[in-house]
């Protein structure tokens, strides 16, 4: 909303002349007495007569910057004031969900997410892509991935993928410069177009089969309006890696609508809903969906499922239904234990370890690194393990932006220090709000279904025949679902509880 004063010809030659035509931001409420020392100030004009003071008054009580202006007696103090205002942080709220959202400040206008993809006026342009991943380029993705996943360990079920966390960083990351993008950088343990490259030929060959499919999307959506100019550039690069659907929407109840719709789709109904509001300082959000469904390669029968006790974190022993099973993949950390059993295509796996009875599962994680997670996974032991597992299903939300802080992206979210102005330009410094993650997972007898995903790679190795060995999953243990060629996790979980 834009408002002319009628006393705009009495103040252009005055230092208020900066409020004569404003767009308002906000308001504040004054008291009487400010409202008449205000009037006060304008009454002594010769042109000021008892019509027009009401103009000021509503120039004041529509915008706070104008209140603030007239309490200042000095001159310089006044200059100083614009310059601040000038330079108002504008904040990107980054949503880690299934996907991850960012956001930024603001913009206006509308147009449907249904109707409003702008993909028609930007052409995805070819970019080379590498035919494969050697391990020592995998390898930043799992380090990442497991740093992320510790980090966020409590006395709860805990469950994360770390692939749409990476993937909408990495989005994030295009638009970032020097000391914040040199940060991200160390943090996802690779250079922004080494990342680019390895989400680009992941995605590239996500299966799509009867028995296993998983689907991963990208989006971007920015406040329509003048606050916020995005700039080409980045949403070229994010087309090009990423095949991001771009909209331009008017952030009110119906963007709401619009996104929460967008990543109930994308995740096959596993998220139903990632915003709840959005704030007026938001203009833009950067969304990675991931949906996993797939079918074990060996079903459990229903004679193999069957009541059981499952010791829980806090001691109390849980009514749960066991899946009992032969696997042919048995792991092996010291005293730690566990088994591999394959989805339906055998390009993607899930693994669980249990540790020593006498340990702790946090324990035994905080001393677990990505190398030697990794070592366990490429090295199982073929050999016959009789197994049981509960079925269960896990949800999990959580805000990131302090664990990310703490893995030394610290920059990105500060107001004053982050430079992210390759994402666009505003009033005033961009920088990264908060980041939410949203997942969730079901593991039954047909197989598994997640509201996001990832990918690990688990190559077997061969050992001599040994007598039948057990992994019975009745107390607190790890698991992770990951791509058994590229080494990216999907989902790194810990069951503490049968729910």
């Amino acid at each position: 909303m834009t408002l002319i004063s009628p006393i705009s010809p009495y103040i252009i030659s005055t230092p208020f002349v900066s409020i004569a035509t404003y767009t308002i931001e906000q308001r504040c409420v004054l008291d009487f007495t400010e409202l008449l020392w205000f009037y006060y100030i304008f009454k002594g004009h010769p042109l000021m007569n008892e019509q027009s003071y009401i103009a000021p008054k509503l120039l004041l009580y529509c915008n706070p910057f104008i209140y603030e202006w007239c309490m200042m007696n000095k001159k310089e103090k006044q200059e100083e004031y614009l310059m601040k205002k000038n330079r108002m942080p504008q904040s990107i709220g980054l949503l880690l969900s299934i996907c991850l959202v960012l956001s930024f400040a603001g913009c206006k206008k509308a147009v449907s997410a249904e109707g409003g993809n702008l993909l028609d006026d930007l052409k995805k342009e070819t970019v080379e892509k590498s035919s494969s991943f050697t391990k020592e380029s995998t390898m930043p993705a799992l380090t990442f991935s497991f740093n992320l996943f510790t980090k966020n360990l409590l006395c709860e079920n805990t469950l994360i993928s770390p692939l749409s966390v990476l993937t909408s960083l990495g989005m994030t990351a295009n638009g970032a410069k020097s000391d914040t993008l040199s940060q991200m950088e160390e943090v996802f343990g690779m250079d922004r177009q080494s990342l680019n490259q390895l989400l680009y030929f992941y995605t590239s060959k996500l299966p799509q089969k009867d028995k296993l499919k998983v689907h991963m999307a990208n989006s971007i959506w920015f406040r329509d309006g003048d606050r916020f100019q995005i700039r080409p550039e980045f949403l070229q690069t994010t087309i090009n890696y990423c095949d991001a659907g771009i909209y331009r929407s008017p952030f009110d109840d119906s963007t709401v609508k619009d996104i929460n719709s967008w990543v109930r789709e994308r995740t096959d109904g596993q998220i139903p809903e990632i915003l709840n509001e959005i704030s007026s300082d938001t203009v833009m959000y950067l969304i990675n969906a991931l949906s996993f469904d797939a079918e074990w390669e060996t079903i459990y029968k229903e004679n193999e499922v069957r009541q059981e006790s499952f010791h829980a974190d806090d001691g109390t022993l849980q009514n749960a239904d066991m899946m009992y099973s032969q696997e042919q993949l048995y792991l092996e950390d010291g005293d730690a234990k566990g088994f591999i059993k394959k989805y339906a295509d055998g390009n993607y796996a899930f693994a669980a370890i249990l540790p020593p009875e006498d340990l702790h599962l946090s324990a035994y994680l905080s001393d677990l690194t990505p190398d030697k997670l990794r070592e366990i996974l490429e090295n199982p032991i073929e050999t016959s393990v009789q197994t049981m597992m509960p079925k269960f299903t896990t949800e999990y939300s959580v805000e990131m932006s302090d664990i990310l802080k703490s893995m030394g992206m610290e920059h990105a979210f500060d107001e004053d220090l982050a430079d992210l102005s390759g994402l666009g330009s505003a009033g005033g410094n961009l920088y990264i709000n908060r980041v939410l993650h949203k997942a969730k997972i079901e593991v039954h007898e047909r197989g598994t279904k997640a509201g996001a995903a990832t990918a690990v790679e688990i190559n077997e190795k061969s050992a001599a025949i040994d007598p039948p060995k057990t992994v019975f999953l009745d107390r607190p243990f790890f698991y992770i679902v990951f791509d058994t060629e590229s080494y990216l996790p999907l989902f790194l979980g810990t069951t503490l509880y049968v729910k």
